[in-house]
C-alpha cells in the first residue's frame, strides 16, 4: 500500500534531510541558478569579487572594492583568470547598500549574507531596491559542512541585538571565532562527522592571542570575517520570524543542503 503524502513529507523531514537528499533540483548551485535566474531582468550581485555567479547586459554589479582593487586583490592570492572580475558599477567600502539608487527585479549574493555585521539593515536594504514582486536568491554556506562546524548555530536574538546597535563593523567576538575556532573546510570529513583538526587544541592559545590582535590593530575598521551561522531550516526560521516581528518583508523558501556539497540556496520573496 503506498505511502501517504504527508507520511512521505514527514520521512524526508526525519530521515531525508540528514543524508543530504534533495528536495528539489534547486538545491544545486547550478540547477538553482539556471532555472531562477531570467536573464531577461534587471538583476544586482552583490560581493561577486573574482568570479561573479552571473553575467548578461542587464546585470550590475555591487562590492566593497572597485575594479581595479580587486584585480589587485585577485593577484595578490593568485587568482589567474582576470578576464572574470567584473566591472564594478556600486562601490561601498563598508559594504553600505543604501548607495544603490535603482531598483531590480532580482537580487543576488553567494556566501556573503553571513559576512553581514547587521544582518536586518541589509536585508531592508536588498527590500528597498527590489520591485514588487522581486526576489533575494542566495547561496549560503552552511555551517554544519564547513568551518563553521563547531560553532553554534546563531539565533534569532544575537541578530537583532545587531540591529538595535546598528552594527557597521563586527565584533571582538567574531573575529575570535572566524579566526581561532573555525576547524577545517574539508566537506567530505565533516559530512562523515569528523570535524575536528588533529591538533586543533594545541595552538588555539596562539589563534586567540592572534585574533585579539588583529582586532586591536584595526583601530574599529572593518574585519571581514563570518558573522552568522546557519542551516536551512534555521535561515528559514529566522527569516520568518524577522517578517513577523515587521523587520523585514520576505517570505523564504530555503532548499537541504545536497550530500557533500557545503552549501544551500534559498530564494526570499518581496512581499
Amino acid at each position: 500500500e503506498g505511502l501517504s503524502d504527508q507520511m512521505i513529507t514527514n520521512h524526508y523531514s526525519k530521515f531525508g534531510k540528514k543524508e543530504g537528499r534533495i528536495g528539489a533540483p534547486y538545491a544545486f548551485r547550478e540547477h538553482f541558478l539556471e532555472a531562477l535566474v531570467d536573464q531577461e531582468k534587471r538583476i544586482l550581485e552583490i560581493g561577486p569579487f573574482c568570479s561573479p555567479i552571473v553575467s548578461g547586459p542587464h546585470v550590475k554589479y555591487f562590492d566593497v572594492l572597485d575594479t581595479d582593487a580587486l584585480i589587485c586583490r585577485a593577484k595578490e592570492i593568485g587568482y589567474k583568470d582576470l578576464d572574470k572580475i567584473p566591472t564594478i558599477d556600486f562601490v561601498s567600502n563598508n559594504g553600505d547598500l543604501s548607495i544603490v539608487d535603482e531598483k531590480f527585479d532580482l537580487v543576488m549574493s553567494s556566501h556573503c549574507i553571513e559576512h553581514q555585521p547587521d544582518l536586518i539593515a541589509h536585508l531592508q536594504h536588498v527590500h528597498n531596491m527590489l520591485e514588487t514582486g522581486g526576489r533575494y536568491l542566495l547561496i549560503v554556506p552552511d555551517k554544519r559542512y564547513c568551518f563553521d562546524a563547531l560553532l553554534d548555530t546563531s539565533t534569532i536574538a544575537e541578530i537583532i541585538h545587531a540591529h538595535q546597535f546598528e552594527r557597521k563593523v563586527h565584533l571582538l567576538k567574531n573575529v575570535i571565532e572566524h579566526r581561532a575556532l573555525t576547524t577545517h573546510n574539508d566537506v567530505y570529513r565533516h559530512w562523515a562527522g569528523d570535524h575536528l583538526d588533529i591538533g586543533w587544541r594545541n595552538s588555539l592559545t596562539n589563534r586567540i592571542k592572534s585574533a585579539i590582535k588583529e582586532y586591536n590593530d584595526a583601530q574599529g575598521s572593518y574585519i571581514d570575517v563570518h558573522a552568522w551561522q546557519f542551516t536551512p531550516s534555521s535561515l528559514d526560521n529566522i527569516i520568518n520570524l524577522l517578517n513577523e516581528l515587521g523587520y523585514c518583508g520576505f517570505k523564504p523558501t530555503t532548499w537541504n543542503t545536497p550530500t557533500n556539497r557545503l552549501e544551500f540556496t534559498a530564494v526570499l520573496e518581496k512581499l
